[in-house]
This record gives C-alpha cells, structure tokens and sequence, in this order.
C-alpha cells in the first residue's frame, strides 16, 4: 500500500550534504518494477521510457551523480504532469511527489532567460486575485465581443500558450463577493473558516457562493478571512518553493483564529496539508504549519465528517465524476464525493473510464505543455462522453476548465459543476 503523500517529512535543504543524502536514499527506493507506467498520463500518451516515473527517476540519478541538467533531460521533468498517480499505484512506496518537487526547484533555477520570462509572466498574474479581477472587465467584454472566432487562430500563431489561456477561460458572469461571515441555518453545529482562493474566486465565484450556503444550511457559521490571498499551491507544484512559502506564511497567519478550514479546491486543498512539510526544517514556522495542516479539510471530506442534517431534494439528473488529481492522488480522497452526490434522491452517478489518469489541466502544464494536455482533455473528454451523463461533477477549477474546453473541441456542451453547486440545488429544492 503506497503512503498519504501528505504524511511525511521535508526533504533538507538539497543545496547542504544533507539533503543530497536524503534525496539519494529516495532515489534509490525504486525498483524500476513498471506499475507506475499504466497510470502516468505521458507515458500513456507516449509509450517513451524516459516519460514515465521509473525514466525520470533514472534521469533524476544521473543528474544526482553529478550529470548536468541538459535541455533534454529537463524537457522530460517539464512534461511531467505532478499528477501522483505514480505514488497511488506504487507498490514499494516510493516518494515521487518529493522527488519531482526537488528537482522542479533545480530546474527552475537553471532555466534559460527565455523561458524563465514566460513562466514569471504566468506567475505574476494567476496566484494574485486583484491582478486576476483587473482581468475580468477586458475577458468579459472580448468573450461579449464574439471576436474569439478570429482571435483564436491568430493567437495561436503567435504564441500556444496565448492561444490556451484563450481557449481554457471560462464565460464570465456577474462578479460578487463573500461577506466576512456567512451565519448558520438553524442551530449552530460548527464554525468554520473558508478558503475562496484565486482562481475560483475570481473566475468561479458561483462555486464559492454554493460551498458557503451549503455549509450554512448543515449548521455551519462560515468566516471567511479577509486576509487571505493564494495559498501557495500554483507555486509549490511548479518548483517555486521560496514563493509557495511566503504565500503559505500569508494564509497560515489568516486563518490561524478558527477551528477548521473548509477548501472547495483540489489543488488547494492538497497544497494547504503538505504546509506541514514545507516547513519542518523552520523552527519559527513548523509548529503554526502543522496546525494549519492538521485543520484542513476539503469540502466533501468535512461535509461527510459532519454529517448530513439539510433535507435533500430529488434532482432528476445524471452526473458523471471526476476524480481530480489533487483530490483523489494527493489527499486520498474519492468515496467522501460519491457518497454526498449519492445522498441526492433521484441522482444518478456514473463513473468515468480510467478515472486514474490525468485530464492534462496540472496547474499551469496546460498552459505550458499545451499539445500534451490537449491530448489528455481529449481522452478525458471522450470517456465523460461515453457515460451518456448531463452533467460533469468535479472539484478542482483547473479540471473544469480542461475537461469543458476538451469537450468544446469535440462538439460537445455537457453542463459542468462542482459537487458544492449539486448540493447547493438539492438543498434548495432548485433545478439544474
């Protein structure tokens, strides 16, 4: 049984003896045995050795041997998705989730000018949610414009990921924003804190919006920190570690007042429980980490910790999951969803053939490895088609935009939402 990515020790500042020795000993953990290469969304798509876990980690040896880090060697890293499903399917527990986040942070430092540019350009913007609303107005008039017929094709000449933010953003509606406390339906059972993130609460604020009424109606009060920015996540599985920490330290210091912290996003969610080992070598810091790590739960998971208590009405409809990555892979996470979208009367869950492997969203990789996530939304899109279900049900933002873009290509216009807004009509008594 492979171990909770989240249950673990930091790996020691690799520029010291130390970390080298740690990083060599989980090395040497793989045995090159092969299960991993089913689940490892390039290697499916591939078939290329040093494009599954066990090549990487080969890559990885021989640049820990003292090999340099080559174009080629770091173009094999750049496709890797982070997905984890290596780890979930690994039988002999070895930590690829460290691995591949230490040598991320490696490879960033040695990227050329280039393409360090475009990656400070993306990070400049997305983890920022002021800088993401100045985008709104523009995104919003250009998509009302209908110029997206001509645009497309001309920013795809000019640059591919130009062209994918274009094709990936969503219809922008009505923006609104949380109050500071959203108070409890009924009797009180809980209080809890609320992480409205940047993605989803600049481009998604209707998920947002269902996540704190659904928690109102089963007798939470929802405060909802003012403080908060980005919790690191974007940064933390891109290689950034120094600016994952200063947004952790932000977010840590936001909701250190409350009890628990309710997190509607995967990647979050994920980034938010690895705090602890992101901080175990800071002795100022690793104590107020592990709390905040030991607090956190993601939407579906609390819910079903707490209980159902709302009445839910009948909805009359079929939806189909997805497992997202962060979610599934990293915090180990699948039967608490199914078994809130199967309380629904009337509802009906269908399951998505090889839930295991990746829809190609990843944070930024399908912004950045464009061809190869289009690939995987393709392949994702085509098993939501075959379940014949209205609705796709998924909790992580970057996967909705895939998964729906994937779809768009394909002819397809199926309804996308997040188990929160599923809730949130059932409680209601609303349709979909």
């Amino acid at each position: 049984m492979s171990p909770d990515p989240h249950q673990h020790d930091g790996l020691p500042d690799a520029s010291g003896d130390a970390g080298k020795d740690a990083f060599g000993e989980l090395l040497g953990d793989c045995v090159h045995c092969g299960f991993c290469l089913p689940t490892c969304p390039t290697y499916v798509l591939w078939g290329e050795e040093m494009d599954s876990p066990r090549g990487r980690i080969h890559l990885m040896q021989q640049h820990h041997d003292g090999a340099p880090l080559t174009p080629e060697m770091t173009g094999h890293f750049d496709a890797c998705l982070g997905c984890l499903a290596c780890v979930t399917s690994c039988p002999s527990g070895v930590r690829y989730d460290k691995l591949i986040e230490h040598t991320r942070e490696e490879v960033e430092q040695a990227r050329p000018p280039q393409d360090r540019a475009l990656r400070e350009a993306i990070f400049a913007v997305f983890p920022y949610p002021r800088r993401l609303r100045a985008l709104r107005g523009p995104l919003r008039a250009y998509q009302k414009s209908g110029l997206s017929r001509i645009a497309g094709p001309a920013l795809e000449r000019l640059h591919p990921v130009l062209a994918a933010m274009e094709r990936l953003a969503p219809p922008l509606g009505r923006a609104y924003r949380l109050p500071a406390k959203i108070s409890a339906r009924g009797e009180r059972r809980a209080t809890v804190g609320m992480l409205t993130g940047c993605v989803q609460r600049e481009f998604f604020p209707q998920v947002n919006s269902a996540t704190a009424r659904v928690l109102a109606m089963e007798g939470c009060d929802v405060i909802v920190p003012k403080g908060q920015g980005c919790c690191g996540a974007l940064s933390l599985h891109s290689g950034r570690g120094d600016e994952a920490r200063a947004f952790a330290k932000k977010t840590i210091i936001a909701f250190e007042s409350v009890d628990v912290i309710v997190v509607n996003s995967a990647g979050c969610g994920s980034a938010m429980k690895e705090y602890a080992a992101l901080f175990a070598d800071d002795p100022a810091w690793a104590g107020r980490a592990e709390a905040l790590t030991a607090k956190t739960r993601d939407f579906t998971e609390y819910l079903v910790e707490l209980g159902p208590r709302a009445e839910r009405h009948p909805l009359d409809v079929t939806v189909a999951y997805h497992d997202a990555c962060h979610l599934g892979h990293a915090q180990g996470i699948r039967a608490q969803p199914r078994e809130l979208l199967r309380g629904i009367p009337g509802l009906e869950l269908k399951e998505i053939a090889d839930p295991d492997v990746c829809c190609g969203s990843a944070g930024t990789y399908n912004l950045l490895q464009p061809e190869a996530a289009n690939e995987l939304g393709d392949l994702k899109a085509a098993n939501v088609q075959k379940t014949g279900a209205r609705w796709l049900v998924a909790a992580n933002p970057g996967c909705t935009l895939q998964i729906a873009t994937a779809l768009r290509r394909k002819g397809e216009e199926i309804s996308v939402a997040h188990p929160a807004q599923i809730l949130d009509a059932s409680l209601r008594g609303l349709p979909l």
